[in-house]
């Protein structure tokens, strides 16, 4: 298979937000509003101080995105990337394109002097996913997650 992983681009940005639609249909069984998500990928290409896309092409075709966002820790005076909206278009799924852009991530922050890891987080009845990230090497951690959506 012929793939390539690189830094997503605003002429990416259709393609994320239909991925987005559809993660969040198959994960959450969530419809979201198509333009919301749309506004809400392209916001990121306007601020990267929030965060970047990473994308996966399969034999010339968008087939994979994610994202990743940042959190700073006090604690450990560095930063957090947070890897989120993780999607691989069906037809290309078991084929490594998520590993390849984990590892594309992960070469990113070790160059990153305030880096200190990679973090993300999973619905708890996704095993197939957790499965995923327990062999590249994630742990699940001690924290729970808990929000109060404020809109």
């Amino acid at each position: 298979m012929n793939s390539l992983v690189r830094h997503a681009t605003k002429e990416d940005l259709s393609t994320i937000a239909d991925f987005n639609v559809a993660m969040a249909l198959e994960t959450e069984n969530k419809v979201l509003d198509v333009a919301t998500v749309f506004q809400g990928a392209g916001n990121l290409f306007s601020h990267p101080e929030l965060g970047f896309y990473i994308v996966a092409e399969s034999e010339g075709e968008l087939a994979a995105c994610l994202m990743v966002t940042f959190e700073w820790s006090d604690w450990r005076n560095g930063l957090f990337w947070w890897i989120q909206s993780v999607y691989v278009a069906l037809p290309h799924r078991c084929k490594g394109l998520y590993r390849k852009m984990y590892t594309h991530i992960k070469e990113l922050a070790k160059e990153k002097r305030d880096v200190l890891g990679v973090r993300l987080y999973v619905d708890k009845q996704n095993v197939h996913a957790q499965t995923t990230y327990q062999t590249l090497g994630m742990r699940e951690t001690d924290y729970l997650l808990f929000e109060e959506m404020l809109k």
